[in-house]
């Protein structure tokens, strides 16, 4: 059996990277078992192994007697004085014997025992390995599908990414490599369990880290990152020192960075902006590819942003995506307008609290026609009216260049209206 055991520990030890303290372990945990099953105990069994030599010896006790009657348990007093010249009969001696010798059930059990405390022993190895690894990037190959979880094969042990953590769509096959967070290390009965995502946004970050040298060696840093996985994602980042484009230093010479990262990601869009201490630049920024003209920080988190007209769709994005990624990335609650929109909710309330009324009765209220006004007739006056300019004091407040873009008002006919508004308003 002992050379049985020997031949089983030597494949083993060629398969794994167990210290040989382990298997002296195993062995001895196995000798020990086949040792009960034959004498009932271990109480008084002593295995020593000589791993430089290979050799293993197993001393029992056993009770000196004059007729012996049970070979595992007694030995004659012929035999006991051979060993321990002064032994005396009852005495209790301690007795080599050759593992060889127990039966065919014991040695069974021997062999089990020890292929169970060597995987023990390598799945507590892996847990060791991979329990601090957390947040970590590790690289493995797809094996199989299992209930919908993708398993990986990650050298020593296997990975499971499940379905809620895989980008959609996807389209994984048999042998793909992948680049995967670890989410959590269990360690239950079935060994350590290795749980992976492609959707975290802290895998953005360390696909970044290992891309650009300059943000591990502090140079620049991830302030903030949000995704929406497998479509778009947004990171701001910032340099730590004035002679560093932190964006660019991220994009790489024609976007060779980015791009590295982004086929990683199976084509993922990045949006990388500059992040910023004061919040109206930190949300104009976020809202990128978008032109932003202005931001209005607001209480309880609240920001107004005014874009271009021509921008309004791009700020809000396919299905709002651009705005809400922006609205997660900055933490604000961002409301997006279009100038003529903010425009005409700044008339609007303007005339409010000039003349406590809507702009629909200012007119009638305050007695001034626009007709009386030189170069408007009634066309011109619905005109005015209906591009909510219904008053004399809108009318001169209003900038020539949202008057002249007033169908039937020209450049010359705008300046000569509102200078005649600004005349009848005088004084």
């Amino acid at each position: 059996m002992t050379n049985d055991l020997l031949m089983i520990v030597r494949q083993i030890m060629d398969q794994t990277e167990l210290p040989q303290e382990t298997f002296i372990e195993a062995i001895e945990a196995a000798l020990y078992s086949a040792a009960k099953r034959r004498y009932g105990s271990t109480h008084g069994v002593t295995i020593r192994i000589d791993p430089e030599l290979g050799e293993i010896k197993c001393y029992v006790p056993k009770k000196v007697v004059e007729i012996m009657q049970s070979f595992a348990k007694e030995i004659p007093i012929e035999e006991a004085v051979k060993l321990k010249p002064d032994a005396q009969l009852d005495e209790m001696i301690e007795v080599e014997v050759d593992p060889k010798e127990f039966g065919r059930i014991e040695a069974q059990t021997a062999r089990q025992i020890l292929v169970q405390k060597i995987k023990e022993a390598e799945r507590q190895q892996v847990y060791e390995e991979y329990k601090d690894r957390e947040s970590e990037v590790v690289t493995g190959h797809v094996q199989r599908m299992e209930r919908g979880s993708l398993i990986l094969d990650l050298d020593r042990t296997e990975g499971v990414l499940p379905f809620s953590e895989m980008p959609h769509p996807n389209n994984y096959q048999r042998n793909d490599i992948l680049k995967c967070l670890i989410l959590e290390v269990q360690d239950n009965m079935k060994g350590p369990q290795v749980v992976l995502s492609r959707t975290h946004k802290t895998l953005v970050a360390r696909l970044f880290e290992m891309e650009v040298p300059e943000i591990y060696d502090g140079l620049v840093h991830l302030k903030a990152i949000e995704r929406d996985p497998g479509d778009r994602a947004k990171v701001a980042v910032t340099a730590t020192v004035d002679d560093i484009d932190a964006v660019g230093t991220c994009v790489g010479v024609k976007g060779s960075r980015v791009q590295t990262v982004v086929r990683e990601l199976d084509g993922e869009k990045i949006d990388l902006l500059e992040w910023d201490e004061d919040p109206k630049v930190f949300i104009a920024n976020a809202l990128q590819p978008a032109t932003v003209s202005r931001v209005t920080i607001g209480e309880d988190d609240n920001a107004e942003v005014i874009v271009p007209d021509d921008q309004l769709s791009l700020a809000i994005g396919r299905r709002g995506q651009n705005a809400r990624l922006a609205a997660r990335l900055t933490g604000w609650k961002v409301d997006i307008k279009s100038e003529s929109e903010a425009g005409s909710q700044f008339k609007e309330e303007i005339v409010g609290e000039l003349f406590g009324t809507d702009s629909d009765s200012v007119s009638a209220d305050i007695g001034l026609d626009l007709s009386e006004l030189d170069g408007v007739g009634s066309k011109i006056a619905t005109a005015l009216k209906d591009s909510e300019f219904p008053t004399v004091e809108l009318v001169a407040n209003a900038s020539l260049e949202d008057l002249s873009s007033i169908p039937g008002i020209g450049a010359k006919t705008a300046e000569k209206i509102q200078r005649s508004a600004l005349e009848m308003l005088e004084p």
